[in-house]
């Protein structure tokens, strides 16, 4: 049995106190509740103003928002699954862990595709409006699914054709090693992995020292393009979270060969680091960073709470 068997191993053999998993169940689902709600907050604003719908950036970003909260809320369903279900129908969990994995992926990419909006709009602003319209935004988010459909699907059909069919309507401890159990499926996964990192960082890096390069060149932009340098640091910073999930798995074997008496809770830090954290970093960027977005979610969270403690003065006292 080799290293990563035996952790599988360990995880499914393992329980812990009733004290321990509802503290640990209540703090996922509230950390879950919390940033979806945020979350839904944003993509409202976003629904409500105009001045959002037909900026390639602010679509962007809430495809990436709306990509966070099904991760998180797939995520969490499996997490508070393991410990009241235990075990779940292979079909059903091959669903959820395909969607986890489809959004994982999504959202790296989304990221290097806002890098490189920011690229454009600093580098070659003459040309931003023709290079980054709507109709290509939207192009662009179709792709960024269908690459991951290329990543993603080979797992199901590999695993359709190798795996008998009475395994699909077993039930399971549900995670990705034990649905898609061949080996070469983890190498492919390796692989992709280190290809997505590559392409994704390689972008970042470009756009960033494309841009201070061009913040140097040109002083009367200077202030443009050092906020854009933030964020696209910002981005990067995102991206390393989330692609912090393209090294889980060596993670998790490193902790369960340094941590074996602790390894349970070791995987809990890493669900709520690499899963959770991205996804809280979001809103924070657009949603309280940028000063249109912050302006008009300011003024509707406003309207809302004046609509909740004083709705004479919105629909009028009733004569």
């Amino acid at each position: 049995m080799n290293v990563s068997s035996a952790n599988v191993t360990l995880v499914i053999q393992y329980r812990d106190s009733f004290a321990k998993a509802m503290t640990k169940n209540v703090i996922v689902v509230a950390l879950g509740f919390s940033i979806n709600y945020i979350n839904a907050n944003l993509i409202k604003t976003f629904h409500k103003h105009q001045i959002f719908n037909t900026n390639p950036r602010y679509i962007l970003f809430i495809h990436l928002v709306v990509n966070d909260m099904i991760q998180l809320t797939v995520t969490i369903a499996l997490f508070v699954f393991s410990y009241t279900l235990r075990r779940l129908n292979v079909s059903l969990c091959c669903f959820f862990i395909l969607l986890a994995n489809f959004t994982t992926e999504n959202s790296p990419l989304n990221l290097a595709c806002m890098v490189a909006e920011c690229y454009v709009a600093v580098c070659l602003p003459l040309r931003h409006a023709q290079i980054c319209t709507v109709r290509r935004t939207y192009v662009l988010m179709g792709l960024i699914w269908v690459i991951s459909a290329v990543s993603v699907l080979p797992d199901l059909f590999i695993s359709l054709v190798i795996e008998p069919l009475d395994f699909f309507h077993s039930r399971i401890f549900c995670m990705r090693e034990m649905v898609f159990r061949s080996p070469h499926l983890i190498k492919k996964r390796d692989v992709s992995y280190a290809v997505f990192l590559v392409v994704v960082w390689f972008t970042i890096l470009y756009a960033y020292f494309r841009i201070m390069i061009t913040a140097r060149a040109a002083n009367t932009d200077a202030k443009n393009a050092k906020k854009a340098m933030n964020t696209v640091l910002l981005h990067g910073i995102q991206v390393l979270l989330c692609m912090s999930a393209y090294i889980a798995p060596l993670l998790k074997q490193l902790l369960g060969f340094l941590f074996p008496k602790n390894y349970i809770d070791s995987l809990f830090a890493c669900y709520i680091i690499i899963q959770v954290l991205p996804r809280f970093i979001s809103p924070i960027i657009y949603g309280l960073r940028d000063k249109t977005f912050r302006t008009y979610l300011a003024k509707d969270l406003m309207c809302k709470v004046t609509m909740a403690t004083h709705p004479q003065t919105v629909f009028g006292n009733p004569s």
